[in-house]
């Protein structure tokens, strides 16, 4: 227990923390107070136990049956009474801890939903998962532990020291100067050693994330023979790891042998002084031994109570990380404009003040301007059309600000100047819900979840039938492969679709994209990292998903692009040539030397 003591810094901000896990503590208060109540009896029950030793031994020393009968009775019936609480509250704890867990969970994980694309792009993977994991963790020990040892251990620790004045003061003077030396040393010790222990979580933290990367990358390893160099960087963080870890160990390891010395020394003392006393008549013997097992136990709930506080700080660290999170503001909303089905049949853009206008997909860019970061301008004067049903491609190197350009047409972030018009909306005006929903996405990194084909495709619209997610995914060029897998389209799909090929959850993704029907449609470098032949598939189902709707397009490959109404050569956040594939090539350019292979993309 004393190895994990220290392990995690403190909370910054004690009273926010605190006051936020009790809110959600106080949701549950019944099962808590009833928690409270039944460890305060099991600490009273230990504590009257031991007590009545001043009884029974007396009465045995005076010879007097009944009333150690009844001494031991009474005992028994004490004990009893604090094993029935101890099972009581334990069981109850468990209850109520997983209650609260529950509610955090679910507040984190809902909150999580509503923050904008920022904060993911600003986290690490394994720091968003270590909120579930690692930091809730922290608060479930706590709860289920700590908490009611805290309560029993303050209770032990002040009712002993007040039925040692009781039973003799004199001796109990002693054992205040010994308490005062066991608080001294482990406050000592828990200095020295938590600048161990924070050098110990970060290298702790190293070396998972370096493990995680290797294990991830293994194929990469085993290709360029990378095992040798790899090992030696894993001992050199592990070494790191154990000369944190004996620091941090070194002084956390004596904690508890040094409280129990000073407790033997202290009981050493007081049964020679308290025999002495006893002899010459100025205490019972009844109330030495009552007292001498006091004093034997004396040092059992400082260091609970020393090693359950440092577990509840800990706790109090990881639950800071989660409530931050939880207190980052949720992505704002000012739309009113919202997406309705037309009596008639097709989409409708509502105002508040029901007006009707038909969804065609005409989308305009006004002289945008557009940074992730002040003074680090990505789109500069952007300024370009596409009316219903044309393409429009995008073309430019790496950083050009292709794919920004897309982000902010579903307004994954807001410009700093200019505007976006939607159907001749400011996109600002649109619900960002609705505004979503009406346009149709395919990335080049395709993402699947665990569950079927069916359930994947039916990602893009939740009500679809069968019917409707085989019809797109013959649109995707995409029903036979799915019907010559095992299972068809309830064959499983797991670890992001480890089991398909890359082109096979391209086309997926573009028959969930198919099953939405959304009337503009962004194409992200779809085809880029698939083979020729798989190429031309996607394509072909590409072609069918494009009829009739407002298409964006971003390409590497400019065979993709020839077809398109309009193709944008972007360099450096700037539109530096516009026009359709024989325009660009005659004005003999930047796409003329692309296409020609005189220049390549970066």
């Amino acid at each position: 227990m004393a190895a994990r003591q220290l392990s995690a810094k403190k909370p910054k901000d004690l009273r926010y923390t605190v006051g936020t896990l009790l809110s959600y503590m106080g949701r549950h208060r019944f099962l808590l107070l009833a928690v409270a109540v039944l460890v305060s009896l099991s600490a009273l029950a230990n504590l009257l136990g031991t007590y009545m030793i001043r009884p029974v031994v007396n009465s045995l020393e005076g010879g007097n049956v009944d009333t150690l009968i009844r001494g031991v009775l009474v005992t028994v019936g004490i004990y009893v009474a604090g094993v029935l609480s101890s099972y009581g509250y334990t069981q109850i704890m468990v209850k109520a801890a997983q209650k609260v867990l529950f509610d955090i969970r679910r507040d984190l994980f809902a909150h999580l939903q509503t923050l904008p694309l920022k904060f993911f792009d600003s986290q690490r993977h394994g720091d968003v998962m270590s909120y579930f994991t690692n930091d809730v963790d922290t608060i479930s020990d706590a709860l289920n532990n700590s908490f009611a040892m805290v309560i029993q251990s303050f209770i032990q620790m002040a009712g002993t020291l007040l039925i040692l004045f009781i039973l003799n003061w004199r001796l109990s003077l002693i054992v205040v100067v010994c308490y005062v030396a066991m608080f001294l040393y482990v406050r000592f010790s828990g200095r020295r050693s938590k600048v161990y222990y924070k050098k110990q979580q970060a290298c702790l933290g190293d070396l998972d994330g370096y493990i995680e990367e290797m294990v991830n990358g293994q194929k990469v390893v085993k290709v360029f023979s990378h095992e040798k160099a790899n090992l030696e960087a894993f001992r050199q963080k592990n070494e790191a790891l154990r000369l944190a870890g004996t620091g941090a160990q070194s002084y956390a390891a004596t904690m508890v042998p040094a409280v129990v010395s000073i407790s033997y020394v202290n009981y050493a003392i007081v049964a020679i002084l308290g025999g002495i006393m006893a002899l010459n008549g100025m205490t019972d013997v009844g109330s030495l031994a009552s007292y001498l097992v006091f004093v034997r136990q004396a040092a059992a709930p400082i260091n609970q109570f020393t090693q359950q506080s440092n577990f509840l700080l800990a706790a109090l660290a990881g639950a800071e990380r989660v409530f931050e999170v939880m207190d980052q503001p949720s992505e704002t909303d000012e739309g009113k404009i919202v997406l309705v089905h037309g009596a008639a049949g097709g989409w409708l853009w509502q105002s508040p003040e029901g007006r009707e206008t038909p969804l065609r997909g005409d989308v305009r860019f006004k002289d945008v301007d557009f940074s992730y970061e002040e003074k680090h301008p990505i789109l500069q004067g952007i300024s370009l059309y596409a009316k219903p049903g044309q393409k429009i491609a995008f073309v430019g190197s790496t950083g050009a600000g292709k794919t920004t350009i897309t982000n902010l047409i579903n307004r994954f972030y807001d410009i700093q100047r200019g505007v976006i018009l939607y159907d001749g909306f400011d996109v600002k005006e649109i619900r960002k819900q609705d505004l979503r929903r009406s346009l149709g996405i395919v990335l080049q990194d395709t993402h699947l979840f665990t569950g079927t084909i069916a359930d994947n495709i039916r990602f893009g619209k939740l009500d679809a039938t069968q019917e409707e997610i085989e019809r797109a995914a013959h649109i995707a060029n995409a029903d036979s492969f799915i019907r010559r897998l095992p299972q068809g389209y309830d064959t499983m799909v797991t670890s992001d679709g480890a089991n398909l090929s890359q082109g096979q959850r391209q086309l997926l993704a573009i028959a969930r994209a198919a099953v939405a029907d959304p009337p503009v449609l962004i194409l992200d470098e779809a085809t880029s990292s698939v083979d020729t032949r798989t190429e031309a598939l996607i394509e072909k189902g590409m072609d069918r998903l494009m009829r009739g709707r407002t298409v964006f397009v971003i390409a590497h490959r400019l065979s993709t692009v020839r077809n398109a109404d309009a193709i944008m050569v972007l360099e450096q956040g700037k539109i530096v040539e516009r026009g359709s594939h024989e325009e660009l090539l005659s004005q003999k350019g930047m796409y003329y030397r692309l296409y020609k292979g005189l220049f390549e993309l970066s």
